[in-house]
């Protein structure tokens, strides 16, 4: 079956088994393009294991993933990792996955290593095409510490900057690699009220002047019901709720499961007031 015409990413029954564990249990989803969707539910649901699926790190059991970066399908679990990286699938990391002894320049300049022309014979005779790939990859990590508000710290070691900054920066190497998809694993941990207020405005930048298709998984609510445009909640590997923001705030099944009725009614304040 193919994939919806306004989709950017589709799974259809996607499952997947750890010995006698089944982590994901049929899991179908459709995300439009240049939104931002969000993954929640408890620890162990099943969030990071589908972003895992997603970005080619594990192989569903059962189901397929389809990502449409041109509107053709391509089936993402038939490929390797480096091939969905290629088609514009790039992500973060839950926990902060630097080179911390590299400039941070120089974490952007790797991200982009599958665009520069890496034959033998062009490096050695510096040839024009060589030239011009590894200026284009200067520019574009130049574009990017510019809009991160990092350009001063582009010659410091990565491993050395604050955590708010760390975190920035790996968004900033994601968006290096010219994704159409970009999965956010928890960007918002660890960050104080400022900083992801800052990251709220980050992420809404990044999809309103980039075009950029944004999946989140988050715990932090205030972040996923203030930018969220469509929030999936999973609970032990099951999809129990697709919809609104509003539709799932009010949806018993998650009620019961994660949100507990007081931080229900403290979402819809917090809904209410980014409206």
């Amino acid at each position: 079956m193919a994939a919806k015409a306004d989709s950017i990413l589709v799974t259809e029954g996607v499952s997947i088994r750890f010995g006698g564990l089944l982590a994901l249990a049929g899991i179908s989803l459709v995300m439009r393009p240049a939104t931002i969707t969000a993954i929640i539910g408890p620890n162990g649901a099943g969030k990071t294991t589908l972003f895992n699926c997603i970005t080619g790190f594990y192989r569903p059991t059962e189901g397929r993933i389809i990502f449409r970066p041109d509107g053709r399908d391509v089936v993402l679990n038939r490929l390797p990792i480096h091939k969905i990286a290629q088609l514009g699938v790039a992500r973060t990391y839950q926990n902060i996955r630097l080179f911390g002894q590299m400039s941070v320049l120089e974490n952007l300049l790797v991200a982009q290593h599958h665009f520069v022309n890496h034959r033998l014979i062009s490096g050695i005779f510096q040839t024009r095409s060589f030239r011009k790939s590894e200026a284009e990859a200067v520019e574009q990590a130049w574009f990017w510490l510019e809009f991160m508000g990092m350009e001063q710290l582009a010659n410091q070691d990565a491993g050395t900057l604050p955590y708010g900054q760390q975190r920035r920066l790996e968004v900033a190497r994601a968006m290096a690699s010219r994704p159409r998809l970009i999965c956010l694993d928890e960007p918002a941990a660890g960050l104080n009220l400022q900083e992801s207020e800052e990251l709220n405005q980050l992420i809404l930048k990044l999809r309103e002047e980039h075009g950029v298709s944004v999946l989140l998984i988050e715990h932090h609510m205030g972040v996923v019901m203030s930018i969220s445009d469509h929030v999936v909640v999973l609970d032990h590997g099951e999809v129990i709720s697709d919809g609104t923001t509003e539709q799932v705030q009010q949806d018993e099944r998650v009620i019961k499961a994660y949100l507990g009725e007081e931080d229900a009614e403290e979402l819809q304040s917090v809904t209410k007031g980014a409206g």
